[in-house]
């Protein structure tokens, strides 16, 4: 069996599908108004992120002359093109739900205002503002015959002005930063009318600041006449193959060196998109395409309303209205730790298992503070992927190595956007005298795994703690992202971590593991082979059934052994939150696969992976890595099994919640879109995400007998 477009789907137009689920959460009315407007605020910025990196990859595909197919059939220089018709059409979507949502915010007192719509007092306060705010850090960059069209940076708003000295003079060109990098882009109209000492009865109105900047351009321009004002949002390569450059280095390079370097490059990155507002004049738009050096059919999009809808983050943290947001949601502290016992004593007695947000992350920061003040603790180790800008853990870490702890740290200092956070926190530890890599030299690949290893001595021995999650250390995500972590003392597994840490900080390439599966040597060929112990299972006429539950599908290998189970008669349950590559459905290839998705209020994170006919200790298995080329290849990842009986029944209710869910649940047909799962009239609503907010696991499985 080869791949081919029969068998394949390309994975940016998956991707494309899961944006437009996102999209949908905007469209639907059960949702709170405000979190409505998250989720536009959300697609747009997912939008941002694929242009930077996936249609990025295109373009320099096209610039190297490549023109072979993927297995999907599609040439990058035809898939480019379908990328901007499908996105074209969403944009539109996104436009009318955007309108709507305004719609519905403003009969509720929340309101942008244009500036056509301010009162001659606002007015005034808005100019006053202006005067004192932006004016300052303004800086009109004029082209002429002596000075080229500027440099845009990525994601940057633009005014480009045409000016006249008079009625018969020539016109002049202006391009004019919009600074909502030091400036909020959507100012309250409180704080303007406060400012000028105006007394405000408008908390919740606001106004975009470049129309604050617009309307204010003859204070910028004295003398001149301004004949045209349009914004435009440039988008750039922001794609860094760290590999590449690592093998373009010398052979002895400073990592650290690199990816300051490679963060000053990606500002530079070729333009692959051009947002422009429709209606934009031929003269602006010439000017554009010529500076920017774009094609107009191409990477020129044409936008109805505001560019950069990202931003409506802003006006989502700026207005206090818990009516119009959901219920609020306290985490639960997991009943092994509710008496308030030390987490070391709640481990000893048997293993336990969270699931955020449903379950508080405070246990994981209790591990880490609980290992950096107790004397008998002798070192930690953790590995750091995203660990946010304000993070316990960093913190807790470098307290440990005031206290005396031997600490070490791999940080990943390639995570993509994360380069610069990383890069500060890596210092600060060293700072302190942590031991701080980078990864492993003879593989140059980023270190995705997320666990950490705590050494305490007791009495007259030492015994090992350790961590393990879906993932990363980090205290904002953990609120919102659905992700899993084991809390274990089970001696194989911690003998696995310290030999994992030896092969991330040292010299160890012949690394084995008694039960974690390492990737990228041993994680790809175990899972095959659990596939094809499910395989033989079903040939010999037993019940066999494989549930992952996973972020991504994309991996060529695993697509078509999963196609050969479901050839075989294993049942196969896919929960892919976001892109998938396999086909479900299609006779003599996959009809015993089903595909679903699950949107929501939380994101879900978490990988959970169940082979039916597996020993117990293999049938259940969570970890950091998606079935992606990346992570089966290109990335250090640990998967690790659940070895307590308790942890894995617990495990096959959150699956099988998620797989009778019919709220926020779609089915992926054979064609690569989905379907919304309904329900009839009589039928109960089933919210995965509502009933892990009252049981972190979900349903009893008596509920599930026949799921």
């Amino acid at each position: 069996m080869q791949l081919n477009p029969d068998t394949f789907i390309n994975r940016e137009l998956s991707w494309v599908e899961f944006n437009k689920r996102v999209l949908a959460e905007a469209l639907d009315e059960s949702n709170p108004p405000l979190e409505r407007l998250k989720f536009l605020a959300i697609f747009s910025n997912n939008l941002d992120e694929f242009y930077m990196v996936r249609v990025a990859s295109l373009h320099t595909k096209l610039k190297a002359g490549i023109s072979r197919p993927r297995p999907d059939g599609y040439k990058p220089s035809e898939l480019i093109y379908t990328i901007r018709f499908l996105v074209n059409d969403l944009i539109n979507q996104h436009r009318e739900a955007k309108r709507h949502v305004l719609d519905l915010l403003e009969k509720e007192g929340i309101r942008i205002l244009g500036t056509g719509d301010l009162t001659d007092e606002q007015r005034i306060a808005a100019r006053s503002y202006f005067e004192r705010e932006v004016y300052p850090v303004l800086t009109p960059l004029a082209v002429d015959h002596a000075r080229p069209f500027p440099f845009i940076s990525n994601l940057s708003l633009s005014l480009a002005v045409w000016l006249r000295r008079s009625p018969d003079s020539s016109p002049e060109f202006v391009r004019l930063k919009i600074p909502d990098d030091i400036l909020p882009r959507i100012v309250s109209m409180q704080t303007i009318q406060r400012k000028a000492g105006q007394i405000d009865t408008t908390e919740d109105h606001f106004i975009y600041l470049e129309d604050l900047i617009s309307n204010n351009l003859d204070l910028l321009f004295p003398g001149m006449e301004v004949i045209e004002q349009v914004p435009f949002r440039v988008t750039r390569n922001a794609d860094i193959d760290y590999e590449y450059e690592q093998e373009e280095s010398e052979e002895s390079y400073d990592i650290s060196a690199l990816i300051e370097e490679s963060l000053r490059e990606r500002r530079f990155g070729p333009v692959v998109r051009v947002s422009v507002p429709r209606g934009i004049s031929d003269r602006t738009l010439r000017r554009l395409i010529d500076g920017l050096e774009v094609l107009p059919d191409r990477d020129v999009y044409f936008i109805d309303g505001t560019l950069g809808a990202s931003s409506l983050f802003d006006l989502y943290g700026a207005v206090d209205r818990p009516d119009l947001t959901y219920e609020p949601y306290v985490p639960r502290i997991p009943e092994e730790l509710s008496a308030g016992q030390n987490i070391f004593d709640a481990i000893r007695y048997r293993d336990f298992m969270v699931h955020h947000p449903y379950d508080s992350f405070g246990p994981v920061e209790d591990f880490f503070n609980t290992a950096a003040h107790d004397p008998n603790v002798l070192a930690i180790k953790a590995t750091l992927y995203r660990v946010g800008k304000n993070s316990p853990v960093v913190q807790a870490l470098m307290e440990a190595r005031d206290n005396g702890k031997q600490v070490a740290a791999l940080v990943e200092l390639k995570a993509r956007f994360d380069e610069e956070n990383n890069l500060g926190w890596a210092r600060a530890l060293e700072d302190k005298g942590v031991h701080v890599t980078y990864g492993v030299e003879e593989l140059p690949v980023k270190t995705h795994a997320k666990i950490a290893l705590v050494v305490r001595r007791e009495g007259s021995s030492v015994r090992r703690y350790v961590h393990l999650g879906t993932g990363n250390y980090n205290a904002t995500t953990a609120r919102i992202y659905t992700d899993l972590g084991l809390f274990t003392c089970n001696e194989e597994l911690t003998d696995d971590a310290s030999r994992l840490f030896n092969r991330l900080t040292g010299y160890a390439p012949a690394t084995t593991y008694k039960r974690l599966l390492v990737a990228p040597e041993y994680l790809r060929p175990y899972f095959i082979g659990l596939i094809d112990n499910e395989i033989e299972a079903a040939r010999q006429g037993k019940d066999a059934r494989l549930i992952f539950k996973k972020n991504q599908l994309e991996e060529d290998s695993m697509i078509m052994k999963l196609y050969e189970a479901s050839q075989a008669g294993v049942q196969v349950d896919l929960i892919v939150r976001g892109l998938c590559c396999l086909r479900p459905g299609v006779p003599g290839l996959s009809e015993n696969i089903r595909v679903l998705s699950i949107i929501g209020r939380f994101l879900e994170h978490s990988r959970i992976y169940y082979f039916h006919n597996a020993p117990a200790e293999d049938r259940l298995y969570c970890g950091s890595a998606d079935l992606m080329r990346r992570n089966l290849y290109n990335r250090v990842e640990t998967i690790f099994p659940v070895l307590d009986p308790v942890i894995r029944q617990r495990l096959i209710r959150l699956l099988k919640t998620g797989l009778v869910d019919n709220v926020g649940a779609w089915e992926m047909l054979s064609d690569g879109t989905y379907r919304r799962i309904t329900r009839d009239e009589d039928e109960p609503a089933v919210s995965s995400q509502a009933i892990y907010m009252h049981d972190s696991f979900g349903l009893p499985l008596s509920d599930l007998e026949d799921v």
